[in-house]
C-alpha cells in the first residue's frame, strides 16, 4: 500500500508497538479496527439555489477509556481512511496524556474557502443532526480541526441543544467563551507545541534562547507556537504557509508578522525588508526543510517528510506539530541519521488535553482561570514527555514507539479490566 495511507501507517506502528511489547494477540487485533464508523450524506441548499450533496463521516476508533474526544474538519481531500488514522492517533493521543477519553475523528468532504458563511452554517448544522445518534456529553465531544473554528462549535451545540431542549455546553469543546468555551483553547495546541520544544531543547543540552526554529504551516497551531518560543528567544528563521514562505537567518519579526497576517493580509505583502518571501510553497517548503537549524516544527498536514525530503532535513529536533507528518519510511531515515523527533501524539496533544478541560468546566458549570489552563497543561504535557523517554530509554525504541507503549499499555489494560461483552 502506499507509503502516504495515513490509516495502514498508522497500523504499521501499532502493529511494530504490538511485537516490541509482546501484546495480546486478541488485544492487538482489538485495537487494528474502529468500534464505530458512521457515514452520512447531507443535501443542502447553496445560496444559488441548486442543492449539493456533501458526505461526511464520524468515527470513534476505541472508547473503553471514557467518552470519545476528537476533532471535525472541512476539507475538500477528506476521505474516510483519513478520518480512520485521525480517530486512532486521537485514541492514541488520550492515553499518552492520561486524559479519560477515547478517540474520535469527523470529516466532511467539501472547499470551506468556496462556501458562504449561510452555507457553512446550514452544513454544519445537518451534519450535527446526522450524527446526532454518536454525539453528547457522556459519548462523543467533537472539537474545531482543520478549516472548522469556534462558530463552526457554536452551531454544533445550538443544534444539539434545540434537538434536545435544553442548553447543553459539554456536547463540544473549543466553543466561544460566551457559551462555555474555555481561555486558552484557541491557542492550546500552539502551547503545548511550545511546552514539549522547551523540553526536547532542554533534554538536548541545547540552549532555548537563540535557538533556531522552523515552521511549516503558520495557521492554530503554528502561529501560535511561532508567538510563545519567540517569547522565550527563540529565532523563528522561516514559516510557510499556503502562499508561499518567508525566512530569515537573523529570525522573522513574529509579532508584526502575526499583526498582519492576523488582519487577513497574505505573506506576500509583508513588509520587511530582511525578510526573503518565495511565493511558490513547493519551493518554500522544500527550502524551510533543509535549513540548518536546531529544530522543526511541521504543523501543517500530513505526509510531509516522505523518504523524497528526509534526507534533506538538517534539524537536530523535529517537534511534530501536525498529525501524522513523518511517513514511516522517512521516519526510518531520520531515525538513522541521530534526529529527535517527539511524534505527534505527545508533541501536538495540548489541543486535546484543554478541550478536556473545557469539557470538565462545562459539566460543572465552573470556570478556571488562564493561568489554572496553562499551568494544569504543561504539567500534564511534561509529564508525558518524562514518561515516554523513560521507555525510550528503558526499551532502546524510537520516542514514536515507546509513546505507542505507553498508550497501547494503558488501553489494553483498560481492555483486560472491562472485559468483553457479553
Amino acid at each position: 500500500m502506499a507509503e502516504e495511507n495515513l490509516f495502514q501507517n498508522v497500523l504499521n506502528q501499532l502493529d511494530k508497538t504490538a511485537e516490541v511489547m509482546k501484546l495480546d494477540h486478541n488485544i492487538h487485533n482489538i485495537l487494528r479496527k474502529p468500534q464505530r464508523s458512521l457515514e452520512v450524506t447531507m443535501p443542502i441548499k447553496m445560496d444559488d439555489e441548486s442543492v449539493n450533496v456533501f458526505v461526511g463521516y464520524r468515527v470513534q476508533y476505541n472508547y473503553t477509556r471514557g467518552p470519545c474526544k476528537g476533532g471535525v474538519r472541512y476539507h475538500p481531500q477528506v476521505t474516510f481512511d483519513e478520518v480512520k488514522a485521525l480517530a486512532a492517533m486521537m485514541t492514541w493521543k488520550c492515553a499518552v496524556s492520561n486524559i479519560p477519553y477515547g478517540g474520535a475523528k469527523g470529516g466532511v468532504i467539501c472547499n470551506p474557502k468556496q462556501m458562504s458563511l449561510g452555507e457553512l452554517e446550514r452544513l454544519t448544522r445537518r451534519y450535527t443532526y446526522m450524527i446526532l445518534p454518536l454525539i453528547g456529553p457522556e459519548k462523543d465531544i467533537p472539537a474545531p480541526d482543520v478549516y472548522t473554528d469556534e462558530q463552526t462549535m457554536a452551531w454544533m451545540m445550538d443544534t444539539y441543544s434545540m434537538l434536545t431542549g435544553y442548553s447543553v455546553p459539554g456536547v463540544v469543546t473549543g466553543k466561544p467563551l460566551e457559551i462555555g468555551g474555555t481561555i486558552g483553547r484557541s491557542y492550546a495546541t500552539g502551547k503545548g507545541v511550545t511546552f514539549i520544544t522547551r523540553r526536547a531543547l532542554e533534554h538536548n543540552n541545547m540552549p532555548i534562547k537563540g535557538a533556531k526554529v522552523a515552521i511549516q504551516g503558520f495557521g492554530k497551531v503554528g502561529s501560535y507556537a511561532a508567538e510563545f518560543l519567540a517569547e522565550k528567544g527563540c529565532k523563528i528563521v522561516g514559516v510557510t504557509t499556503i502562499d508561499g514562505g518567508l525566512f530569515n537567518p537573523d529570525g522573522l519579526n513574529i509579532k508584526n508578522l502575526l499583526n498582519h497576517t492576523r488582519s487577513k493580509a497574505t505573506f506576500s505583502d509583508f513588509e520587511d525588508k530582511n525578510a526573503e518571501y518565495e511565493p511558490n510553497l513547493e519551493k518554500a517548503n522544500k527550502q524551510l526543510f533543509s535549513l540548518d537549524i536546531d529544530v522543526l516544527i511541521p504543523a501543517a498536514m500530513e505526509n510531509q517528510i516522505t523518504h523524497k525530503n528526509a534526507s534533506d532535513i538538517e534539524a537536530k529536533i523535529i517537534v511534530e506539530g501536525a498529525n501524522g507528518p513523518t511517513t514511516p519510511k522517512a521516519d526510518e531515515i531520520l531515525i538513522d541519521r541521530g534526529i529527535f523527533i517527539v511524534p505527534d501524539i505527545l508533541a501536538n496533544a495540548g489541543g486535546v488535553v484543554v478541550s478536556y478541560f473545557e469539557w470538565v468546566q462545562s459539566l460543572q458549570a465552573f470556570l478556571w482561570s488562564e493561568r489554572d489552563v496553562n499551568v494544569r497543561l504543561r504539567d500534564l504535557l511534561l509529564k508525558a514527555f518524562d514518561e515516554v523517554l523513560s521507555i525510550h530509554k528503558r526499551e532502546k525504541v524510537d520516542l514514536r514507539t515507546a509513546a505507542y507503549i505507553l498508550a497501547v499499555k494503558r488501553i489494553a489494560r483498560a481492555i483486560e479490566l472491562r472485559g468483553l461483552f457479553p
